[in-house]
């Protein structure tokens, strides 16, 4: 996990935003939600792998955001659940 994520995920344990809007997961939520998507057999089916991608928040509107923790770069990615674009 990044630096900068696991220090802010120490310290506040993720942020929540006006009506319960995950902003920053908390650690367990970011636990849950890659191995989810690493294991949904139906999801391996739809879309390019997962694997190298650490999610960590979502847009709320099935939009993920997400880290490339294996690389030494701090870039935010969006995951677009309908075209399953990475930008």
């Amino acid at each position: 996990m990044p630096a900068d994520l696991a220090a802010l995920l120490r310290e506040s344990n993720g942020i929540e935003g006006e009506y319960g809007a995950g902003l920053i997961w908390s650690a367990k939520q970011i636990a849950f939600e890659n191995a989810t998507l690493r294991s949904n057999e139906d999801l391996a089916a739809l879309y390019m792998p997962f694997d190298p991608l650490l999610f960590f928040a979502d847009a709320g509107n099935g939009d993920l955001f997400a880290l490339l923790p294996g690389l030494d770069r701090s870039d935010v990615f969006a995951w677009n659940h309908e075209e399953d674009s990475r930008t």
